[in-house]
């Protein structure tokens, strides 16, 4: 059987050892391992009347070309946020335009037929789509229009539903830790308050987790609309009460203040996403202007995945590469692997567009002082899911 596998949306660290483990696991029993280039923009722009595009496209799979993949960060077969259910006019490929009826104004164009007509040019009998919640929704739609899909679920956010843990999440967590950590030292020096924003779209995970780990004194989730001239009061009190005179908070990305809006710019992706950024510029300024207290602004932004997987991330990912792959083999499609309460297990694949993954805001959060909480421990899994 030929299986093929890819990445898409956002990197992360341990995609590779994932791709790797899935590699290994295949080839070993016979198999062979087709990788799609750029996440599902290899199958779009894969021409099957023209066999020059094979090589953009798509890379034969082997044990000594992934290899030593796994010691680095990233994505070996690279990336994007394609999504051939929605493909905009301009961005259908040229070979592709007179398959298609396409009316002036027309906003996107699903080319879902080519894509399953190029997976039986190939002779893909199955495929591991690794990815977040938009990714993963179109191998979900592929797997209603009957193609054997299973899906590996990995963002920073930690956010797809239907897992207690997606990979990428461990060592996003732990590189804000340490940044969070080292910037102690600027912001105690001038006297200031730092405010360091973090990915996180819709849940506020990496940053209720972070905060919780690295001891900051305030955390604002997007689950929580804040207010501001409260989160400001809090601040100034907790800069006045330290002895080296500042104070240090997170913020998620998705964050806005009670009767704001998400700070968004640029163009809708193919999953209707705009860029998220700028809510913690945006508060800096606030506390700036209603207390006269300098401060530091740091996004973490792209840092938080960067590098190589820390050691939890090596081992979800390789085990979810495996587990997979195993699926295939035993004909099982139309799952995701997952973790629950500790354990590996695997779910539906329709669970992913099913609902949106948050964080328990009432075990998790305290609402009125803006800041991490766990309301019972015991029993609790080590992530604080």
């Amino acid at each position: 059987m030929k299986i093929g596998i890819l990445t898409g949306g956002g990197d992360v660290p341990g995609l590779n050892p994932c791709i790797k483990a899935a590699v290994y696991r295949a080839t070993e029993e016979g198999h062979e391992m087709i990788g799609l280039r750029r996440g599902w923009a290899g199958l779009l722009y894969f021409n099957p009347e023209d066999p020059t595009t094979y090589n953009e496209n798509l890379i034969h799979l082997t044990r000594t070309n992934t290899r030593t993949i796994d010691r680095t960060g990233g994505t070996y077969l690279h990336t994007s946020r394609t999504n051939p259910a929605r493909v905009k006019p301009k961005e259908v490929p040229e070979f592709l335009k007179s398959s298609y009826q396409i009316a002036d104004n027309e906003k996107t164009v699903d080319c879902t037929k080519h894509i399953l007509r190029v997976l039986e040019h190939l002779q893909i009998g199955a495929l591991i789509a690794i990815g977040g919640d938009d990714t993963l929704s179109y191998a979900v739609r592929l797997h209603k229009e009957g193609f054997p899909v299973v899906c590996i679920p990995k963002t920073m956010d930690n956010d797809v539903h239907g897992t207690d843990y997606c990979i990428g999440f461990s060592t996003a967590v732990t590189r804000s830790v340490e940044f969070l950590h080292a910037l102690r030292t600027p912001t105690g020096s001038h006297e200031r308050i730092a405010v360091v924003e973090l990915f996180g779209r819709y849940s506020g995970e990496t940053s209720l987790i972070s905060a919780y780990l690295a001891g900051v004194d305030r955390a604002i989730i997007s689950e929580i609309d804040f207010d501001t001239d409260k989160l400001v009061k809090y601040l100034i009190e907790d800069r006045n009460g330290n002895p080296s005179k500042y104070a240090i908070m997170t913020i998620s990305e998705g964050a806005k203040p009670i009767g704001g809006q998400m700070i968004l710019s640029g163009e809708a992706d193919a999953y209707g996403h705009k860029k998220l950024g700028g809510i913690g510029d945006y508060l800096a300024k606030e506390i700036e202007q209603r207390s006269g207290v300098r401060t530091v602004y740091q996004q973490i932004a792209y840092l938080m995945r960067s590098g190589a997987p820390d050691a939890l991330d090596l081992m979800v990912s390789t085990s979810y590469g495996y587990l997979a792959t195993d699926l295939i083999l035993k004909k099982q499609s139309g799952r995701m692997v997952a973790l629950r309460d500790g354990k590996y297990t695997t779910v539906s694949a329709n669970i992913i567009t099913e609902g949106k993954k948050r964080v328990d805001v009432d075990e998790l959060y305290d609402i009125d002082q803006y800041k991490p909480k766990v309301a019972h421990l015991l029993g609790k899994p080590m992530f604080l899911y």
